[in-house]
C-alpha cells in the first residue's frame, strides 16, 4: 500500500498512466473472475459489460449533467441490468454454446455502439474534466489515485462477496450442478435470487462447512 501511494512521486508519467489502465483493467478481470471463476460460467462477452459502463457514464456526465460520482454508480446499475436480461436466456445454455451467446453480444453491442451517433460513433465520446468535490482532475497523477482506491474497494468488495452465503452457494453449484439438477433443484432460480445455499444444504444435496 506504500508502495501504490508513492508510485506517481517515484515514476513518470508515462508509467504512471499505464499503471491507470492496468488499474482499470484489474476491475475488469476480478469481475470477470466473479462469474467465471466462481460460478463456472464461461463469459466471452465480458468487454461489452465494460462499454456499457464507460458509455453510460460519459453520457450521463455530458447529456444529464450527473456529477462524475453519480454517474459511475448509475453506469453500474445500468451494466447491471444489461447483465440480468442477457442472463435470462443465457441461463439456459452452459459450456461453448454459452460461449457463443456471450460472446455474440459482446460482438452485437460493439457494432451497435459504433453505428450511434449520440454515441460518438467510430470515434468514440471525448470524456469530460471529472470534478470531485470541488477538484479537477486534469493529469495522470491525480487521476491515478481515484482509480487505485476505486479499485482496492471493488477488489475487497469482491473478496467479502466470496466469502458469504452467496459466495458458498456460487461454489457448490458450481462443483455440483450435475447434482443439484438431478435431484430437482431448479438452477435458473437458484442463480437468479441467491438464496440457494440454505435450500441446498436443507436438501441435502452438498454437505458444506459454514
Amino acid at each position: 500500500m506504500a508502495f501504490l501511494f508513492f508510485y506517481p512521486f517515484i515514476f513518470t508519467n508515462y508509467y504512471v498512466y499505464m499503471a491507470n489502465y492496468i488499474a482499470i483493467n484489474i476491475i475488469v478481470v476480478v469481475g470477470l473472475n466473479l462469474l467465471v471463476g466462481y460460478t463456472g460460467q464461461i463469459s466471452l462477452g465480458h468487454a461489452g459489460f465494460y462499454a456499457i459502463g464507460a458509455y453510460a457514464t460519459i453520457t450521463l456526465m455530458t447529456v444529464a449533467h450527473f456529477p462524475f460520482l453519480a454517474a459511475l454508480v448509475c453506469a453500474g446499475l445500468i451494466a447491471a441490468v444489461f447483465g440480468f436480461l442477457l442472463g435470462l436466456p443465457a441461463l439456459r445454455l452452459e459450456g461453448p454454446y454459452l460461449a457463443i451467446a456471450t460472446l455474440g453480444f459482446g460482438l452485437t453491442l460493439t457494432t451497435v455502439i459504433g453505428r450511434i451517433e449520440m454515441l460518438g460513433g467510430r470515434q468514440g465520446l471525448h470524456a469530460p474534466d471529472l470534478v470531485i468535490m470541488g477538484h479537477h482532475l486534469t493529469s495522470d497523477r491525480q487521476f491515478y489515485y481515484l482509480v487505485v482506491v476505486i479499485t482496492i474497494l471493488l477488489v475487497l468488495f469482491a473478496r467479502n462477496i466470496t466469502k458469504t452465503k452467496v459466495g458458498r452457494a456460487f461454489i457448490a453449484i458450481r462443483d455440483a450442478h450435475i447434482a443439484a439438477e438431478t435431484t430437482g433443484v431448479n438452477l435458473v432460480w437458484v442463480w437468479l435470487f441467491c438464496d440457494n445455499f440454505r435450500y441446498l444444504k436443507s436438501q441435502k444435496i452438498l454437505a458444506l462447512q459454514p
